[in-house]
């Protein structure tokens, strides 16, 4: 029943985005931007961008999606202008599947990705057979697992590169069982678990800390920074240039540092 459910699921959005790809669009309003953004973290980020680029006379009306396909499927639509929530891969990604003609316009955060756990306190502790929980859509599964590799937990194949599956583990050592699970979910889960990789904006929402609750934390380095993003026919409209200035200001950096305290780092 689930898989008929995703098959379905998958059916509806290549024909929402079919439908999109028949709308024509035009120059943005110069005064006023729709931004769809994920709930949490990408939406409070978003209320302080609001608040700055009013002292410049744009006026953000924010949009919420509680699922991470959504802003992208509603930019292509039309039904917002920009959308400010995904990494670089994951907008490559749907681009790819979806036939999407979206860029991305400026570098905004990165929420780095963590293993945390409920029963044990450092990775070092894991032991052969731990079931470990990752997301299982292919980006973040990708990600969590060079996170694995980068705790020395696996190593993946040689080559592996932007959208590696737990096929592509090489080295096992420990025999762990890897549960892939829906990225919203497995916070949820953990207590299941032995540990997970969970992206910050959930784990946020389970009132876990990046900075003080993780065992392991991905690296400053990470290509999984966020983006804000545009239909192409659009990235050189002056407004979008006045909403980049207005992320990338200092008042936005102080806010994003004082609230999340290290979980989120502006890349600015």
């Amino acid at each position: 029943m689930k898989k008929l459910w995703t098959v379905l699921s998958m059916g509806l959005l290549a024909v929402v985005l079919t439908a999109c790809g028949e709308k024509t669009g035009g120059p943005l309003d110069p005064n006023k931007l729709v931004v769809g953004v994920t709930s949490g973290l990408h939406e409070q980020i978003m209320e302080k961008v609001k608040e700055v680029a009013a002292k410049d006379g744009l006026e953000i009306e924010i949009k919420a999606f509680s699922d991470f396909q959504m802003p992208n499927v509603a930019l292509v639509e039309g039904e917002i202008d920009v959308n400010s929530y995904q990494s670089i891969p994951f907008l490559e990604t749907f681009k790819r599947e979806h036939k999407a003609d979206l860029t991305a316009v400026g570098e905004t955060i990165l929420n780095p990705m963590g293993v945390y756990s409920r029963k044990i306190k450092d990775i070092s502790e894991i032991k052969e057979g731990d079931k470990i929980g990752l997301p299982n859509d292919p980006t973040n599964g990708d990600r969590a697992l060079h996170i694995f590799q980068s705790a020395g937990l696996i190593r993946l194949k040689d080559g592996i590169e932007g959208e590696a599956t737990v096929l592509d583990i090489a080295e096992n050592p420990l025999n762990l069982d890897f549960v892939e699970l829906d990225a919203a979910q497995i916070a949820k889960q953990l207590d299941d678990l032995t540990a997970a990789a969970i992206n910050t904006s959930y784990a946020l929402k389970n009132n876990l800390h990046p900075g003080r609750d993780a065992i392991f934390l991905e690296s400053k380095d990470s290509k999984h920074h966020n983006v804000i993003v545009v239909r192409t026919e659009n990235k050189d409209d002056p407004v979008v240039q006045k909403l980049v200035n207005a992320y990338r200001s200092e008042e936005v950096k102080k806010f994003i540092e004082e609230t999340f305290e290290g979980s989120v780092i502006p890349l600015w």
